[in-house]
Parts: structure tokens; C-alpha cells; sequence
């Protein structure tokens, strides 16, 4: 029977991880030069418009759709919103099936999203709208339905509480595809590459926090205990990390660093994000701590390939994600999500970081290189010059940008 209450929560928790995905457009364009502040925005707020319909025709149903093959889901089965109206999910069965559709509508939209600060200043708009429709459906639907929609990873016993492998490893890595595909960005010499509004990026840390209780919490569809940890998890992940990250970052007498620590409760969100479901409190808080340590020092990954992941999205997102859902192998506790700690919980969740990481990076470097065979998916070492907000947009973000 459908529950009042929980129907609350989870429209409460929906709306939640919609604000999201704007408060990571404020989030990135708060970090990027100024010049293409508009353009990073415009980048993550149409993954509302785009992925929302994909969701609708088609979307839903080949995650949730009956399995096919441990593959896809059938996508015939609820495209165009085709029996939504139905009672309830069996996944959801305390709230309405169109809820379920809508919550998890908002995980779709917000994954591609993440990938944009990788690439940031360097993909032509146009390019990347078809980038965005080809990643959506070639990567996230599937890598969703293996873990979420019952296809063979789930049946290995896969568990993925709110997102680390499904969410955060994809983005993760398809932003280290796109980074190496696209190459270093230009800069002027004396151009500063610090971030160029910090109180944005302090409300917009603000807000993804406050969005990610009902990105770890609703995952229960039910206001109940364990949906109870997931919130508390949450908040304790995101604090510790903020602290162990500043400690690392003032080693040998360095100042703290605001941007750092902000940069380092992202981390810790991510991190929690697999297991904010399975673990008690304690546990959460040695998670967030090791999902800060491996995110700070992940930077010497990127410093060894030298790849430019422009703000770091693997480095905060991929690396959080992937420890995350490890670390449920080491601290699920069954008395919270049913889930048991374990040698062979964690090779599973090993095989399904593996599994997803090496489908992602082909499957990326196979769009973009289909795309950049029909035209240039890179703007122009002159327009990156200007800047895209001009150049792609003609709208700058901040009115003491002159036009050139």
C-alpha cells in the first residue's frame, strides 16, 4: 500500500537531488576562468532538458525495464511514460511508480553533469549536446540496469547503495577519457588558473551537501531506519573529510586552503555515497577520512599521465566513488542494509569497479571519436583564447568581460 509519509520523504529527497545539478553548474562556475563561466552553467543545466526526455523515451525503461540478458531492460515497456501509472515499483512499494520514475529520473540527469569539469573550456557546445545524448544512453543506462535494474551484476550480489559505482565511477572515468581525448587547455602566459569566484563555490558546496541527504537518504523510498543512517552517514562523511583534507593540504607549514577543504567534503559525500546504506556511523567516519586521504593524493595520478581534468572530477568523484563501494566490502553491516561484510562482498564490488571503468573508457573514447570524425568537437586555440562564453554563447558571465 502506498505510504503518505514515505511519499513525502521521497518527493522531499526528489527535489533535493534535482537541486543538484545546479548547485554543481555554481559549483564549477565558481572554479573556472571567467571566461567561460556562462558556458560551464549552460553545460550542466541542459542535462535537465536533454536527459529528462531520454529518460521518458526510453531511459526508464532499458534500466528498469524487465532484463534482457542481464544487459539492458526492455525499452518498450515504459517508454513515453507507458504504465508509470501503475500502483508502485516493486523497488518503491511504499510510494507511487511515477515518484520512483522521477526520483530516479534526477541520479540520470545530474551523472553526464558531473563530467563537464573535466573538459571545461574546450568543447564546443554543439558537439557536446550529442556527447551528452550518445554518453547517456550507450553508458549510464546500461552500467544503471547491470547494478540497479537487476542485470548480472546485481545478480553477482553488486550493491551500490546511491550511486559510487553507477554515478561517480562513470563520471569519473569518462571525464578522464574526455580530458585525454581533447588535450591541454591554452593559457595566456601570466593567465590565472585560480578559481574565479570562491563565495559561489562555497553556496553552491552548500547546496550539494544539503541535496546530497536526499541523494544518499531516499534511496530507502521509505522514512525509516536506514534511511535514518544514510542521512547521518552523509553528514558525518562530508564533515570528516572536510578536516582530514585541510590536514593533508597544511602539511610542511602550507596555509589552509578554503577552496581545499570545500574540494575535500565533495570528496567525502562521494565516498559515502555506495555505502551511506549499509554502514552505522562509526564506519561512515573512517570512510570519509579514507575517501579524503585516496582523493587528495589521487592528484600525483593525474600529475603522472599528466592529463588535464581541468577541476579534477576523477580525482574527487571517480577515486571517491570507486573507494566507496569498496570500503562496503570491509564495513557493511547487515543490521543496517542487510548487506554483510566480507572477502567475497568485496571482490564483487572489485569486478563491478572493474567491469564498469573499462566499458566506460572504450565506449567514451568510441563517441568521441565517432563525433570528432563528422566535425571538430574542440573549439580553436583562438576562440579558447577569447573564451566560450563569447565565442559559443555570446553572453559573458560577468558584465566587466569586455568583448574583444
Amino acid at each position: 500500500m502506498i505510504n503518505s509519509g514515505d511519499t513525502a520523504f521521497v518527493m522531499i529527497c526528489t527535489a533535493l537531488v534535482c537541486m543538484m545539478t545546479p548547485a554543481l553548474a555554481l559549483f564549477y562556475g565558481g572554479m573556472v576562468r571567467e571566461k567561460n563561466t556562462t558556458t560551464i552553467l549552460m553545460q550542466n543545466f541542459i542535462c535537465m532538458g536533454v536527459v529528462g526526455l531520454l529518460w521518458v523515451f526510453g531511459g526508464f525503461s532499458l534500466v528498469f525495464g524487465h532484463d534482457i540478458g542481464g544487459v539492458l531492460g526492455n525499452i518498450t515497456q515504459y517508454f513515453g511514460l507507458s504504465h508509470i501509472g501503475a500502483k508502485v515499483h516493486p523497488q518503491a512499494p511504499h510510494i507511487p511508480f511515477m515518484l520512483f520514475f522521477a526520483y530516479q529520473m534526477m541520479f540520470a540527469v545530474i551523472t553526464p553533469a558531473l563530467m563537464t569539469g573535466a573538459f571545461a573550456c574546450r568543447f564546443r557546445f554543439g558537439p557536446y549536446l550529442k556527447f551528452l545524448v550518445l554518453w547517456t544512453i550507450l553508458v549510464y543506462f546500461p552500467v544503471a540496469h547491470w547494478i540497479w535494474g537487476g542485470g548480472f551484476l546485481a545478480k553477482l550480489g553488486v550493491v551500490d547503495f546511491a550511486g559510487g559505482i553507477v554515478i561517480h565511477t562513470t563520471a569519473g572515468f569518462g571525464a578522464i577519457v574526455c580530458a585525454v581525448f581533447l588535450g591541454h587547455r591554452k593559457l595566456q602566459p601570466g593567465e590565472n588558473e585560480k578559481p574565479t569566484n570562491i563565495p559561489m563555490i562555497a553556496m553552491a558546496t552548500g547546496l550539494l551537501w544539503f541535496g546530497w541527504f536526499g541523494f544518499n537518504a531516499g534511496g530507502t523510498y521509505a522514512a525509516n531506519t536506514q534511511s535514518s543512517y544514510a542521512f547521518l552517514n552523509t553528514f558525518l562523511a562530508g564533515a570528516i573529510a572536510m578536516l582530514v583534507w585541510i590536514f593533508w593540504e597544511t602539511r610542511g607549514g602550507k596555509k589552509p586552503n578554503f577552496t581545499g577543504s570545500l574540494v575535500g567534503a565533495v570528496a567525502g559525500l562521494a565516498t559515502i555515497t555506495p555505502a551511506a546504506g549499509y554502514v552505522d556511523p562509526a564506519a561512515a567516519l573512517v570512510i570519509g577520512a579514507l575517501g579524503a586521504t585516496a582523493c587528495f593524493f589521487a592528484k600525483h595520478i593525474q600529475h603522472y599521465f599528466k592529463f588535464d581534468d581541468a577541476l579534477e572530477v576523477f580525482r574527487a568523484h571517480g577515486v571517491g566513488g570507486m573507494v566507496g563501494a569498496l570500503l562496503i566490502g570491509v564495513f557493511a553491516n547487515a543490521a543496517v542494509g542487510g548487506i554483510h561484510a566480507g572477502i567475497h562482498q568485496f571482490l564483487v564490488q572489485l569486478l563491478a569497479i572493474v567491469i564498469v571503468a573499462i566499458y566506460t573508457v572504450i565506449i567514451t573514447w568510441v563517441i568521441l571519436k565517432f563525433l570528432n570524425s563528422c566535425s571538430p568537437i574542440r573549439v580553436s586555440e583562438e576562440e579558447e583564447m577569447v573564451g566560450l562564453d563569447l565565442v559559443e554563447h555570446d553572453e559573458p558571465a560577468y558584465q566587466r568581460t569586455l568583448y574583444k
